[in-house]
């Protein structure tokens, strides 16, 4: 392995040399952007250099610096195209640019930009974006720029993003943070769907833009959540209609196939992507629990095997009409569905302190189920007036159904006298929820600010009905369990206000924010037990500063105040036997936690390199953790609790390496120093501990239209009872194009080198625990995607000034 890796370095390096002497011209294109009116400086605005006008692929792409300055060199002789974008800002274009042998220099001067009359809605650029943008309080994932991102899910994608972490059921989070919310379009989609997971894992990649990972939330999003995971869609840029079609198989049996279109109108866009997934999963593990008591020590070695089949859907459509110059109405459906099939079997020893084995009983487990989630969105756009103030409302509204059934059956090999149990458990979930957003902006000063106030309102209810029942050998039938059956009601209402502030001038910008919400929760049982809380109201402040200076330095701090409400399913008092001799329940009385956040970034930029150190502290009051506890039966008993606090800090480095246009790498690890402390209960919970988040990845552009991709991850993290030892998970693919680059046909393979481990370890006042789990995650695959456009061109519009510059020498 290490003479083929040595191989492989010295071939990266001897072909980036290559491609960099083959740049031996010596054409200079240079200028300035600066706003119209006061021609004040652009910082970091968005440049793509195009061939000649016919081409839709950038050459070239950077951003002006902090003074709005620009500059590419080593440009062979030619005519080319350069269009130039920003937030706020009409895009424009400077056509008919030659370079020459006798003139090498052209210097374009200041290239003015008008503020756009929809200066607050976001600006699609079109340019060849890094994998990955980094800001001081988000890091941009550009899903476009990823080989693997083709036939994969948004599950899949979420693995190889700094600093998120993506769990076996599909659940993502940030690393260092310890509640993530999963937003898709700026919506939060975790109040949509009982298991975002399953939501992750039918959401195709090829409908995927771009993944914004938001570490400090301004004050317009909930402030529920550390952070924020925001998955934004695709939208048709083209006049015309496009889209694609893709396929995916590979050797464990899984398939993926989806279809994405777009149209574009005068006024309006029409866009509807459908996927369809079909994953198997295979899955090993084995767990030695010590029990220790007074007078007594024993042993539970238990070994599992399972088998998942799991197939799913999601189709989505959306209208965008620009009714008028002014007003503007999006509306957007979705539908998933999900099913399962579950085959499971446990054999669980009992040994005593003597070390014998006194007894072994076998369990079979069977299961399927089916996850229906349906969404509707609509957004209204009015823009006020021509300084760029605008009015915003939206509404969510969405229902989720789940109806899952298991059979467990339980039988002793010895001895031979214990009585063996039958049981079923049926559960029938439903969600619905509503969220209603009002929203104004306006600039103030000059255009360099915008002032955003705004109300916000949601509502979710849950039901959880659990049926559970037991084979009677007399009487030869299943009766109900009432003891373990139980029907569980939520419903919360959120009332939000906000205002912030923003400013720009220059290469500083400032960002304050307050949010005030007012909760009202409220839960009961089928026994009759009822939770009415006090309403209660709570103000989350926020600010941020950021400043760019000496064209390769930028300085970053923010501080805001966040909050982690009590999730139905950590609530929800029902019990969980599907192991016996691990059974788990909520905690009707838990309380909110609360979270002070602060984090400061520094980064430095190279021609062909940047570096970025980030430091993060939070600390958090009345943590809700989930820990466990083992009781005078050996059953261990897991629940969550108010703890004390959970302080951490978090030393974070990313870099990226960019030595020629055709190779490109990123690197990222965190350091997460946690310090728990509990009141409840101290066994295990007062502890200090360090996670370890790593991830490489390397893209080259090879020739013929071929490229090459790999991305390793490593993990290792702590909670209040325990650790997850490191485990590692790596991907490698390789993309070949044809007909004019419409075809592409990938080979991608998964955790190449052996299948996936996992060590677990848990440990309380009177048990330890360890957990070896092996999943068989190593696959080939093989996609094939197919582009199809009709673009109507429109001839870009060019300022006078910016005309003019053209001529200049």
């Amino acid at each position: 392995m290490k003479p083929l890796f040595f191989c492989l370095v010295l071939l990266l390096q001897f072909t980036s040399i290559a491609f960099a002497q083959k740049a031996s011209d010596k054409g200079i294109i240079q200028g300035q952007i600066v706003e119209s009116g006061n021609e004040i400086a652009v910082p970091f605005a968005g440049l793509a250099l195009y061939k000649d006008k016919q081409e839709l692929t950038p050459l070239l792409t950077q951003q002006s610096d902090e003074k709005g300055q620009f500059k590419w060199t080593n440009l062979p002789a030619g005519t080319y195209r350069l269009k130039v974008s920003f937030v706020g800002y009409e895009t424009r274009f400077v056509d008919a640019i030659v370079i020459s042998h006798t003139q090498p220099l052209k210097s374009l001067g200041k290239i003015v930009l008008e503020v756009a009359p929809n200066a607050l809605e976001e600006v699609v650029i079109q340019v060849e974006k890094p994998l990955v943008e980094f800001e001081a309080d988000q890091i941009t994932y550009n899903v476009g720029a990823s080989l693997l991102a083709e036939g994969s899910t948004a599950s899949d994608l979420l693995k190889n993003v700094p600093l998120v972490q993506v769990d076996l059921d599909g659940n993502a989070s940030i690393a260092g943070k310890r509640n993530t919310r999963i937003f898709i379009d700026g919506k939060p989609s975790d109040y949509m769907s009982s298991s975002i997971g399953d939501l992750l894992n039918v959401l195709p990649s090829d409908a995927i833009e771009k993944i914004e990972v938001i570490t400090s939330p301004p004050a317009k999003y909930s402030s529920d959540g550390e952070g924020i995971i925001n998955i934004v869609l695709k939208k048709g840029v083209n006049l015309g209609f496009n889209g694609n079609l893709g396929a995916t198989v590979g050797v464990l049996g899984n398939t993926n196939a989806n279809a994405n279109a777009a149209y574009k109108g005068k006024n309006f866009r029409l866009t509807g992507n459908a996927a369809y997934r079909k994953n198997i999963g295979r899955n090993q593990s084995e767990n030695y629990r010590t029990n220790t008591f007074t007078d007594t020590t024993f042993y539970y070695n238990q070994f599992n095997q399972s088998r998942q089949l799991g197939s799913g859907g999601n189709f989505r459509s959306s209208l965008d009409w620009e009714i008028s110059k002014s007003q503007n109405l999006k509306i957007t459906s979705s539908y998933n569905e999900n099913h399962n099939d579950n085959r499971s079997g446990n054999d669980f020893y009992y040994i005593n302190e003597e070390l014998e084995q006194v007894r072994l009983r076998r369990q079979q487990n069977t299961g399927d189920g089916a996850n229906r989630n349906f969404v509707v969105t609509a957004d209204y756009t009015l823009h006020i007036d021509t300084s760029g103030a605008r009015m915003n409302a939206g509404l969510s509204v969405n229902r989720n159904t789940n109806h899952h059934f298991r059979a467990f059956d339980r039988q002793f090999t010895f001895p031979a006298h214990l009585h063996p149990s039958l049981q079923q458990n049926e559960n029938d979930i439903s969600n619905q929820g509503l969220n209603f957003t009002l929203d104004c902006d306006k600039p103030l000063f000059a255009k360099r600010d915008l002032l955003e106030v705004g109300l916000a309102f949601n509502y979710r209810r849950n039901n959880n009905d659990q049926q559970v029942r037991q084979f009677n050998f007399n009487e030869e039938v299943f009766l109900l369990n009432e003891r373990l059956s139980n029907a569980f009601f939520f419903h919360e209402r959120i009332f939000a206000a906000y205002a912030s502030y923003r400013y720009r001038y220059k290469s500083l910008s400032f960002k304050a924010g307050l949010r005030s919400e007012i909760t009202d929760v409220r839960f009961d049982l089928s026994n009759g037990e009822n939770f009415n809380l006090t309403p209660y109201s709570n103000l989350f402040p926020s600010i941020s500063v950021n400043h760019s200076f000496r064209k390769r330095y930028h300085l970053g701090l923010s501080y805001n105040v966040r909050i982690n409400r009590p999730r139905e399913q950590a609530l929800n008092p029902q019990v969980n036997n599907t192991d016996t001799l691990n059974i788990s329940y909520g905690n009707p009385h838990l309380r909110p936690a609360h979270t002070q956040q602060y984090d400061l970034s520094f980064s430095v930029f190279g021609q062909s390199w940047s570096f970025t150190p980030r430091l993060s502290y939070s600390n958090s009051s009345g943590v809700i953790e989930r820990y466990r506890l083992v009781n005078a039966d050996g059953i261990s008993e897991s629940t969550f609790g108010n703890l004390q606090s959970n302080r951490a800090i978090a030393f974070i480095l990313i870099g990226n390496y960019k030595p020629t246009k055709q190779l490109s790498a990123n690197a990222n690890v965190s350091f997460i120093q946690s310090r728990y402390q509990a009141s409840i209960y101290t066994g295990g919970l007062n502890r200090n501990g360090l996670s370890l988040r790593a991830s490489t990845s390397l893209t080259f552009q090879l020739p013929y239209k071929t490229a090459f991709e790999a991305h390793v991850n490593y993990g290792s993290y702590i909670n209040a009872q325990g650790r997850n030892k490191g485990s590692v998970v790596s991907s490698f693919a390789a993309r070949k194009s044809f007909l004019k680059n419409k075809l592409a046909a990938r080979l991608s393979a998964t955790d190449p080198f052996g299948r996936r481990n996992q060590i677990s370890v848990n440990q309380g006042l009177n048990f330890i625990s360890e957990i070896y789990a092996y999943h068989q995650t190593s696959n080939l695959m093989i996609s094939l995607n197919y582009r199809f456009s009709q673009i109507k061109n429109t001839k870009p519009k060019v300022s006078p000034s910016t005309a003019a510059s053209n001529t200049k020498p």
